[in-house]
């Protein structure tokens, strides 16, 4: 959504002020690889898109906060001292959220505001639309209100706001790669202690192609804490060989090979495999980034999808199928699910050339293959939250 058209949205539905109208951006975000490796210590490589989260903000004279969308109809008006009191189970509950966080760190709000979101993040297509919508808001307010805008810390009152307020057990990366994400660049990001570096991600002629299943996620809840006991199951049996070991992704694959024979359950083995070697695939990335192979990077894109097949369990048919029918297209170079899986999407890096047969080609063999209808989008990686000053 661009500057101006957001201004005239918001003046048309709010009428004329004098205070002064802002409009502020959080990207949606896509895990390039490092999936289900947040809870297990170890390192992430997600990356901000170019689409996300636009939210106007413009002060009242009273003291009351206007939610409104320009995605879904539900809208309200509610007094400052009456926010965060009752959960409305819809979608304000996300920006009310971090609202009560502001108030807990001392940052309350000291006036009204009218508030307009405009998302271009299919909900439920796992590229976090709720942390779009949290990320901003928190960032917007703050600006309002005259306070710092520490990216991390935004990042951190985002997620308890989805975990204390909304009740979502989310982790960190979300709004980690919302907030702090950069143009052209991937993060690399230490879920445990939120080191993290930017990576360049510069793909050339590549683009990035994201494929909504369209399935619903309808297993990721019970599977999630699942494969979280599976985890903790599988560490308690190495701690017992490592002395110090306080996540599996601390394991060298060379140590875990050493104790493979010692596992009685196959099923804790294939679990503890994908995790060592996922949190290696992610760090092999990094070198081919800086590389600049791309060919290399994709390579361990496929390889990742195949091991959240194969030893994680996490995908389902209709992702094999999006993953097998993009592999065919002669421009991919790699392709994997990303996210919690049982649904939701996947990502290839896709040569320019090749990404209208891609769209056309895999839409119509997904639908002849499952009955669903796919979508793409094709985006290359965006900014993190940010203030639209400059732009029309």
């Amino acid at each position: 959504m661009k500057k101006q058209e957001m201004e005239q949205l918001f003046i048309s539905k709010f009428g004329e002020s004098s205070e002064t109208l802002r409009v502020f951006n959080a990207p949606g975000r896509v895990n390039l690889i490092g999936e289900h490796i947040d809870y297990n210590g170890g390192y992430v490589l997600p990356a901000a898109l170019e689409f996300g989260t636009t939210l106007a903000v413009r002060k009242r004279s009273d003291r009351k906060v206007t939610f409104a969308s320009m995605n879904l109809p539900f809208q309200t008006e509610i007094a400052l001292e009456e926010l965060g009191k009752q959960k409305t189970g819809e979608w304000i509950d996300y920006p009310i959220g971090v609202i009560v966080e502001l108030q807990k760190l001392g940052a309350p709000l000291t006036s009204g505001y009218d508030l307009l979101f405009h998302g271009e993040i299919p909900n439920g297509a796992g590229l976090s639309s709720s942390a779009s919508i949290e990320v901003v808001t928190a960032f917007a307010l703050l600006s309002m209100e005259g306070k710092a805008t520490d990216k991390v810390e935004i990042a951190r009152l985002s997620q308890r706001a989805e975990n204390q307020y909304v009740g979502v057990n989310s982790g960190i990366m979300d709004q980690f790669a919302v907030s702090n994400g950069a143009q052209d660049h991937a993060i690399l990001l230490m879920c445990d202690t939120l080191e993290y570096k930017l990576v360049p991600f510069r793909t050339g002629a590549y683009k990035i192609v994201i494929g909504n299943t369209n399935k619903r996620r309808g297993l990721v809840d019970s599977k999630y804490n699942e494969r979280r006991e599976q985890c903790d199951a599988a560490l308690h049996i190495l701690q017992q060989r490592e002395q110090g070991l306080e996540y599996l992704a601390h394991l060298k694959p060379e140590q875990l090979a050493q104790w493979k024979g010692d596992f009685q359950d196959e099923v804790l083995l294939k679990r503890a495999t994908h995790v060592v070697e996922e949190n290696a695939r992610v760090l092999k990335s990094v070198e081919a980034l800086r590389a600049g192979d791309l060919q290399a990077f994709g390579e361990l894109m496929n390889a990742s999808h195949d091991s959240l097949r194969d030893l994680y369990e996490v995908s389902c048919l209709e992702l094999d199928v999006m993953v097998e029918e993009a592999r065919k297209i002669d421009g991919t170079l790699g392709a994997r699910m990303t996210g919690a899986g049982f649904g939701g999407c996947t990502v290839s890096l896709v040569h320019e050339n090749d990404v209208e047969a891609f769209v056309s080609q895999v839409g119509q063999a997904y639908k002849e293959r499952t009955g669903l209808e796919g979508e793409f989008y094709v985006c290359g990686v965006g900014e993190g939250v940010h203030e639209m000053k400059g732009e029309k």
